[in-house]
C-alpha cells in the first residue's frame, strides 16, 4: 500500500467516522452520565464492534448479505429493536444528577464496566449496513499485488484507532457536560432529546427494511 493511499484512506474515514451516529451518541450519554473514564468502556466496545464487522466483510459475510435479502432484513430489526430499547431506557430514564446517579451503587452494578462494553458493542454490531460498507471501502485501498491481509490489517487497524480516538472525544465531551446537566430540568431534556434520536434511528433502520 502506497503512503498517499493510506493517507486519502485516514481522511475519508475521519470524514465519515466524526459524523455522529448510534455509536457517538451512546458515548456522550455514557460520558455524561458515569464519567470519561468509565465511557470508553462503550468506546472500545463500539471499536470492538467495528473491528468484527470488517473481518466478517474480508470474509466475504457482506457479498452474502448483498445476495440474501432474508438475512439482511432480521439483521436491521434486531439492530433497529435494540436501539429503540435504548430509545426507551433513555427516555423513562429518571431525571437525577449524573454526579450522584454514577455514585450508586446500585446503578453502578447494573452499569459495570462489562455493562458499558456490552452496550457499545451491541449498537456497534446491530447496524449490518457496515457490512456492506465496509465491504464496499476497503477494495478502493487495496493494491492489487500486494499481501490482501497486510493491507487488511493496515485499514482496520487505522480505522479503530482513528474511531477510539473520535469516539472518546465524544465521551469527554458528554463528561464535560456534568455540570450544566446538573438541573434536573436539563437532564430530563437531555434524556428525552437522546431517547428520541435512539427511537428515530431504530424506527428509521426497521422501517428502511420493511419498506424493500
Amino acid at each position: 500500500m502506497e503512503w498517499w493511499t493510506w493517507i486519502t484512506y485516514v481522511g475519508v474515514i475521519t470524514a465519515l467516522i466524526i459524523f455522529p451516529g448510534p455509536v457517538a451518541l451512546l458515548c456522550t450519554t455514557h460520558g455524561l452520565r458515569f464519567g470519561r473514564h468509565r465511557a470508553f468502556a462503550t468506546v472500545l466496545g463500539g471499536g470492538v464492534a467495528s473491528l468484527v464487522l470488517m473481518t466478517l466483510s474480508a470474509l466475504g459475510l457482506g457479498a452474502v448479505l448483498a445476495t440474501s435479502e432474508t438475512a439482511f432484513f432480521v439483521l436491521k430489526l434486531l439492530g433497529g429493536a435494540y436501539l429503540i430499547y435504548l430509545g426507551l431506557q433513555a427516555w423513562l430514564s429518571a431525571p437525577s444528577s449524573p454526579v450522584a446517579t454514577a455514585s450508586e451503587p446500585a446503578l453502578a452494578s447494573v452499569r459495570s464496566t462489562s455493562g458499558l462494553f456490552r452496550q457499545g458493542f451491541l449498537v456497534g454490531i446491530g447496524n449490518p449496513k457496515d457490512l456492506l460498507f465496509f465491504a464496499a471501502l476497503f477494495p478502493n485501498f487495496i493494491t492489487v499485488g500486494e499481501p490482501q491481509m497486510l493491507q487488511f490489517a493496515i485499514l482496520a487497524l487505522t480505522w479503530l484507532v482513528i474511531d477510539t480516538t473520535l469516539m472518546t472525544l465524544y465521551a469527554t465531551a458528554g463528561a464535560g457536560l456534568g455540570r450544566w446537566f446538573d438541573s434536573p430540568g436539563r437532564l430530563r431534556a437531555f434524556h428525552r432529546t437522546t431517547g428520541g434520536l435512539f427511537l428515530g434511528a431504530g424506527g428509521t433502520l426497521i422501517a428502511t427494511s420493511a419498506s424493500k
